[in-house]
């Protein structure tokens, strides 16, 4: 189904994003919403179902462009694999840049994801960071695999530290956000993020 390109449909996705910023899910008042949209409250419900799929739609298309840069850089990393020798000591675990493309993706969607990261409490992607965590322990895991079939000595590892220090490092991905930073100063972040955590890896991973 084509999306509504309708002027009351552009003014209703305006007013909702700014009540959404403003207020988050929870406290955001669909009274508002249609009185900011000029229209009567039983007038959104031809646009929107209810509320949270009114969250969704403005979010939706971020998340679902984060995913795939996602998938993007795990194809890179493991392709690095591919190209190297068993026992080789030449994968940059920072050559793809991971930071800095997420950086800069989340600031070419930066009111998207200010909703996810801080005013989702009450929808589906309330705990979107803790979802890609999750995501990022899994690949993680088999990226080490991979490299102790190449002949690493990849360090054992308890797998709860591993959990606690997945999600922290995923998390510091989406600080800026809670602190305001600007895109220039976030991008700075974005690179001493790879810098604080290049050794750590490299240590880990035993390359």
């Amino acid at each position: 189904m084509p999306r509504d390109k309708t002027e009351s449909h552009i003014r209703i996705v305006d007013a909702a994003k700014r009540e959404f910023l403003e207020y988050g899910y929870n406290d955001a008042s669909l009274r508002r919403i249609a009185e900011n949209a000029q229209i009567q409250v039983s007038g959104l419900y031809k646009h929107f179902a209810n509320k949270e799929e009114m969250f969704v739609s403005l979010v939706n298309p971020a998340v679902e462009g984060f995913y795939e840069l996602y998938h993007e850089i795990e194809g890179d990393y493991f392709g690095g694999i591919e190209d190297t020798d068993a026992g080789g000591s030449h994968i940059d675990l920072v050559s793809q840049n991971e930071a800095v493309r997420a950086m800069e993706y989340i600031y070419n969607n930066l009111d998207e994801f200010k909703l996810l990261v801080l005013k989702s409490e009450g929808t589906k992607y309330e705990d979107f960071i803790h979802e890609v965590a999750r995501c990022e322990e899994e690949v993680t895991l088999r990226y080490m695999e991979e490299l102790r079939k190449k002949g690493y000595s990849v360090k054992e590892i308890d797998r709860m530290e591993f959990h606690l220090l997945t999600t922290s490092y995923i998390e510091s991905f989406f600080q800026p956000l809670a602190h305001g930073l600007d895109r220039k100063k976030a991008l700075h972040y974005a690179t001493t993020l790879e810098e604080f955590y290049k050794p750590a890896w490299k240590s880990w991973f035993g390359i």
